[in-house]
């Protein structure tokens, strides 16, 4: 995994500026089970890399950086409350649940905004984000997209799915 995320850092230097792969390293020696979770994040299909620094903590932020949101992470709605409450036609599964069993959290609109400074991400897809509670009690959720040179946030109802909507996630390491 070393390896692989070494390799992207080198490939996708603009997406780090001013870091080195030294410090990435130290950073994931120290931390073996982030390592495992950016494999799960591999595994599906996130290509996980550093964006920098999390300004709050000083931590390494890691996310996902796959042009498009995974296929394998679509056709979900937002969290496990609105599968419950979808009775007809129900998704596999919910976001908010995958990304807790890789063990990350959903990308925030911020970190959604700063990854695309960073390149241009879904572009064909979208992908849900973390959602302010108070949008979620009155049952609505967020969702990203990049389309016409511009990012914009939007909402559905959170038991919603599309098979172009998935969602990316991070970690702080």
């Amino acid at each position: 995994m070393l390896e692989l995320l070494e390799k992207r850092f080198h490939e996708n230097m603009t997406r780090h500026p001013g870091l080195d792969w030294e410090t990435v390293e130290q950073r994931l020696r120290e931390d073996p089970d982030a390592l495992e979770i950016l494999r799960r994040m591999e595994e599906s299909g996130g290509e996980p890399d550093t964006v920098g620094f999390d300004d709050e903590t000083g931590k390494l932020i890691f996310c996902d950086c796959a042009k498009e949101t995974p296929a394998g992470r679509r056709s979900l709605c937002y969290d496990d409350e609105a599968l419950r409450k979808r009775a007809k036609n129900p998704p596999s599964g919910s976001a908010a649940h995958e990304a807790e069993t890789i063990g990350v959290k959903l990308m925030t609109e911020a970190l959604y905004r700063r990854l695309q400074t960073l390149g241009e991400f879904d572009l064909k897809t979208s992908s849900w984000i973390a959602t302010p509670p108070e949008i979620r009690k009155l049952g609505g959720a967020l969702f990203c997209e990049r389309r016409y040179g511009t990012v914009f946030t939007f909402h559905n109802g959170a038991d919603s799915y599309y098979s172009v909507r998935g969602w990316r996630g991070y970690i702080l390491v």
